[in-house]
């Protein structure tokens, strides 16, 4: 029995607060940390001096079947010198028997008020529109219950997304609404289980120090979410650290993501709780216009379903760079 508890708790803490209904989305995790804000902020679509295309793989409990993984590709730029700007996203989110593929177009513009380029001041807004279709594959279930059809069941969703983001010299802010439409529900088993309210609500913001002529900066950051329908929510706490180099940039991080919600369980003759609790360190280098990241997540709760960790690979390509560079520690900018 205390077995069969602890298992309940596993599923209900990875699953519940990382992302309660398979129909969510593209899923949030620390990918963003990785020079890759656009994912998560459609504001943040050609904001760069470059174009970006970025590649992400993640795979979680190394060695467990079926278990989570995700796919991601990214592109955006500005069109030509204009104040608009484009962005694309693809991505494919397997967990189990569950499955989503989706796509994302995005349309952002940016307002500068700064007197020229030099001095950062910028506001940004942006917003994704993008269909996603989901699947179970009932086709491996065991014949136990006659509600299961024993077939790879899909449905397609429609949905946007819209934020901003404000820029001032070193100091900026995202704020994003995820699934703005209320939808009739997407329902892919006989049960009829539907969600029609989907809303994720993203805030971010930074700051990156350096003193004047050092190699080195230092960008504390957070992300708070909540999610309308369950009203789940985390925190995540990030710290990076820069250095320059002739060729390019090396940075390093460290992020702790901390969930507002939990679960109860029994511990012995007690009543214990416990809260999702993430530790991800991560490792990048800029080469020219090229780049390289790592990130390992690892859960520190007491009890979890394996201690593989969650491993995260992202490539990406800097093309179509202007020679014009903002007076400002600025990373996701410059």
């Amino acid at each position: 029995m205390k077995l069969t508890k602890k298992i309940i708790l596993v599923i209900f803490v990875n699953f519940c607060v990382q992302g309660l209904f398979a129909q969510e989305g593209l899923p949030i995790y620390s990918d963003y940390l990785t020079d890759n804000y656009y994912l998560i902020h459609p504001s943040m679509a050609g904001v760069a001096n470059c174009n970006k295309a970025r590649l992400t793989v993640r795979q979680q409990w190394m060695g467990q079947e079926n278990a989570p993984s995700l796919q991601t590709f990214s592109v955006n730029g500005r069109v030509g010198d204009s104040q608009s700007a484009y962005g694309a996203i693809v991505f494919n989110d397997q967990n189990g028997y569950h499955s989503q593929t989706g796509a994302y177009l995005t349309y952002a513009h940016h307002l500068m008020f700064s007197r020229s380029t030099i001095d950062l001041n910028m506001l940004s807004f942006g917003l994704s529109a993008g269909v996603i279709q989901y699947k179970l594959d009932e086709t491996a279930f065991f014949e136990f219950d006659p509600i299961i059809a024993g077939i790879e069941q899909s449905a397609t969703d429609f949905n946007v997304d819209f934020g901003f983001s404000y820029h001032f010299i070193n100091f900026y802010a995202h704020a994003t609404i995820k699934n703005l439409l209320k939808n009739e529900g997407v329902n892919i088993n006989e049960q009829g289980v539907a969600f029609d309210n989907l809303t994720n609500y993203l805030f971010s913001a930074g700051h990156v120090f350096s003193k004047y002529g050092s190699d080195w900066s230092f960008e504390p950051s957070i992300l708070f979410s909540y999610k309308d329908a369950t009203e789940e929510s985390f925190m995540d706490f990030n710290i990076k650290a820069y250095r320059d180099f002739d060729f390019g940039s090396l940075y390093a991080g460290l992020s702790y993501r901390r969930s507002f919600d939990g679960a109860e369980f029994t511990n012995g003759n007690s009543i214990s709780s416990q809260k999702l609790q993430y530790i991800t360190p991560l490792l990048g280098i800029e080469y020219n216009n090229f780049m390289f990241a790592y990130t390992y997540s690892y859960q520190s709760n007491s009890i979890v379903l394996d201690n593989g960790g969650y491993h995260q690979l992202t490539l990406g390509f800097n093309f179509g760079c202007r020679k014009e560079r903002y007076d400002c520690q600025c990373p996701s900018v410059n």
